[in-house]
């Protein structure tokens, strides 16, 4: 008898529905075709030892099973319960009228349990609109696929729920969740706020500036002066979540393996903090089978690179063109696979080896040429897409032992959303344009004009200051955000002025 059972494969952050024809006629043999890797060849023994422990077996015949399209490689341990009902199915164990209604994933052990999948969600979005009735997947990862609306859902823990369900002997509850309420109730939550960060005035204004435009940002100053601490703090005063982004974002884990099981929504923007010891592969994504990484996990959120100059060279300029393009692209002898990669950089750094060139206390024991040798660890390509520099120093012990609060994320989180629909209403004709950070030059031309005496300013800084050509574009761009910030249409002498001496690497006397 021929059946089949549909399960799908993830390729990227999409699936494709696959389609199990499960055969089987009078011999011997077990055939499984159709691309299959060696953790999907396998499933013969789970498959076979989870039967038997419900009094079941695979019949001493010749199966065939083909995992159609052929072309597609198939990956993982997820179809063991598609092959498994596909089988029992063949086998007249199990009744099969309403077997195509369903896609089924899950992973089987031994003794019949269903162990969790990856990539739950974008399965759930392509069954929904292929026209699917539901899902059957283990119970771990039900609420997450629970978000996409007009499918059931039904996680179950036991093969056996599944062979009962379509006997019609057990019925299975669907998992409900209320996207909505769920996404606008875990919207705010964070124990982290700014108002803890005591002193860095500047640093702040700093911060909110580069959220308000998106605009990447590098913080340099000696150790213990709060770089790490007030970056943790960066997603609390970002534009939440939309619905939209919270679904992009949810994708890109899910296909990872890296959502929490108790919930279904990522409500909060990342904050990926990788280890400097990280590979390129690790950071930007790849792999014999392509997973998504730091970079697209970081899609939406924040990218967090401490101690920037103690990365691998080869590992940062690996994310020159995932800055540009805000998106990264896997390509194999086979296939082609892209990840969104729309995050807002955010990067620190010791002034030199020893951290404290520059200190107002103590002095630096680098020797000379060792300051500069240890910047040049940042190409200047690289630091050409940071838009904003910002000088760290010490907060005093006055500062510190302050009663007083300094103001917090919620204000800022207010100006900065301000900003941003200011910038929305700018970008509206422009699909891939969200933020000021993202102009091309061309828009610049349109949107970044500034009076006589402001272009006067500007020449003078680059003359005066040493600033690199390459500092023109940034500092235009960074000032419209600080006039979006000031509710100004334009671009002002003061808001120049302040953009300027937010380019402290680009000084030709900086650390020489």
């Amino acid at each position: 008898m021929l059946v089949k059972t549909y399960g799908s494969a993830v390729q990227g952050v999409d699936a494709t529905t696959i389609a199990v024809e499960v055969n089987i006629s009078r011999g011997a043999n077990f055939y499984l075709v159709g691309l299959p890797d060696a953790a999907v060849k396998e499933s013969q023994q789970r498959i076979e030892s989870a039967l038997r422990e419900h009094e079941y077996k695979i019949p001493g015949k010749k199966i065939v099973i083909n995992m159609a399209p052929a072309d597609i490689r198939k990956e993982g341990s997820s179809y063991d319960l598609t092959i498994a009902i596909g089988i029992l199915a063949a086998n007249e164990d199990i009744k099969a009228e309403k077997i195509s209604d369903y896609v089924i994933m899950g992973e089987l052990s031994l003794d019949g349990t269903l162990n969790p999948i990856k990539g739950v969600l974008p399965i759930a979005i392509q069954a929904r609109a292929e026209g699917f009735k539901g899902f059957i997947l283990p119970k771990e990862n039900a609420r997450e696929a629970a978000v996409v609306n007009k499918l059931d859902v039904f996680g179950v823990e036991n093969i056996k729920d599944v062979i009962d369900f379509f006997n019609e002997r057990k019925e299975l509850k669907p998992t409900i969740v209320d996207t909505r309420k769920e996404f606008y109730e875990n919207i705010t939550l964070s124990d982290l706020d700014f108002s803890d960060v005591k002193g860095q005035e500047n640093v702040k204004r700093a911060l909110e500036i580069a959220a308000a435009g998106g605009h990447n940002i590098i913080m340099i100053g000696p150790p213990g002066a709060g770089k790490t601490m007030i970056s943790k703090r960066i997603p609390t005063i970002l534009p939440p979540l939309s619905l939209q982004e919270a679904l992009e974002t949810t994708k890109i884990h899910s296909v990872a393996g890296k959502t929490d099981k108790n919930s279904s929504l990522i409500t909060q923007r990342p904050f990926r903090s990788p280890h400097h010891t990280i590979s390129d592969v690790a950071l930007v994504g790849g792999g014999q089978f392509p997973q998504p990484g730091e970079i697209s996990l970081a899609h939406n959120g924040v990218l967090f690179l401490d101690e920037l100059p103690e990365f691998k060279r080869t590992v940062l300029e690996v994310m020159r063109q995932p800055l540009e393009d805000r998106k990264i692209t896997i390509s194999r002898a086979k296939f082609t696979v892209d990840y969104p990669a729309s995050f807002m950089l955010v990067a620190s750094m010791n002034p030199c080896p020893c951290g404290y060139y520059n200190h107002p206390e103590k002095s630096c024991v680098c020797g000379t040429g060792v300051v500069q040798k240890y910047l040049n660890k940042i190409s200047g390509p690289l630091l050409d897409r940071i838009d904003i520099h910002i000088e760290v120093v010490p907060v005093p012990f006055s500062k510190l032992d302050e009663a007083k609060t300094g103001e917090g994320g919620e204000a800022v989180r207010k100006r900065v959303i301000e900003a941003r629909n200011i910038q929305k209403k700018r970008f509206k004709d422009f699909k891939e344009i969200h933020s000021n950070a993202q102009m091309t030059p061309k828009m610049m031309r349109i949107y970044c004009e500034i009076d006589e005496s402001g272009g006067s300013l500007l020449k003078n800084a680059m003359e005066k200051l040493g600033l690199s050509a390459r500092a023109y574009d940034r500092i235009l761009k960074v000032s419209r955000t600080i006039a979006d910030l000031a509710s100004s249409e334009n671009i002002k002498t003061e808001h120049l002025a302040e953009a300027i001496q937010y380019r402290s690497l680009d000084r030709d006397n900086w650390g020489s």
